[in-house]
């Protein structure tokens, strides 16, 4: 199982939840939301093998973080993945969103002079404007629209940039979620849990139920969900290179 957009280090309680997603051979991406996150959430994740952690700066706390944007940089080298980064075209963020688009520019900018990352993006209200950044920055690395909720037409052309996607089971609850889940090129799709953001009855999601999607994947692909398993295993196998078995990476 994979969990490729997971925010660990703000659980009440990481430790128990690191352990048993390890002990469930579980891979997870754990993406931080500012750079002075990024050491804290290392010494966390320490040397355990199926996690990696991710250099973020999230939109919706770049009005106040923005001049995090030289640590970012500074930090960048200690990583291949970059996430949670993106932009965020809500109402209540429209006086940050110029702000936005100028550091994810420089985000961009960065991972390419750094010779490309793996970057988990937002991209809430905004998937155009992500998309017009990502076509302008093409050397940036690989792009992975986590949680995409933009437009067919937009998924489209994202899948025609060469972007990647992850879903998990809050998306795939909704007919939109689905329908878009359906237009996303298989190869390119990994899982994600988005927690402990995203919660059933109160209770943030742990990283091995990202196979609750699986049976609207299974549908969708006209496959079991031990095939659905293996597909997205073999998808971050061509991702990042990692090898291992579909139950344990």
């Amino acid at each position: 199982m994979i969990d490729f957009h997971c925010h660990i280090d703000l659980f009440k309680d990481p430790i128990p939840i690191l352990d048993e997603a390890e002990k469930k051979g579980v891979y997870l991406l754990a993406v931080t939301t500012t750079p002075k996150a990024w050491t804290g959430t290392k010494r966390l994740i320490g040397d355990r093998r199926r996690v990696r952690v991710a250099l973020g700066l999230h939109p919706e706390l770049v009005r106040e973080r923005h001049t995090e944007i030289a640590l970012f940089e500074h930090f960048l080298a200690e990583t291949d993945y970059v996430g949670e980064v993106g932009l965020d075209g809500s109402p209540h963020l429209s006086d940050s969103f110029e702000l936005q688009t100028k550091i994810l520019r420089r985000i961009l900018l960065a991972c390419s002079k750094a010779g490309g990352r793996i970057i988990s993006l937002h991209s809430r209200r905004a998937a155009s404007k992500v998309l017009d950044l990502l076509e302008a920055e093409p050397a940036a690395g690989t792009p992975i629209l986590h949680w995409f909720s933009g437009s067919a037409r937009e998924l489209e052309r994202a899948a025609q940039l060469g972007c990647w996607f992850s879903i998990g089971p809050l998306m795939t609850g909704s007919a939109k979620g689905r329908k878009l889940v359906e237009m996303m090129p298989r190869e390119r799709v990994l899982t994600e849990t988005d927690s402990p953001f995203a919660q059933i009855n109160g209770a943030p999601l742990s990283p091995w139920d990202v196979d609750l999607a699986y049976p609207v994947l299974s549908e969708l692909w006209n496959c079991s969900d031990e095939q659905v398993d293996k597909q997205v295993l073999s998808n971050l196998r061509n991702l990042t290179g990692v090898k291992g078995t579909a139950r344990g990476v």
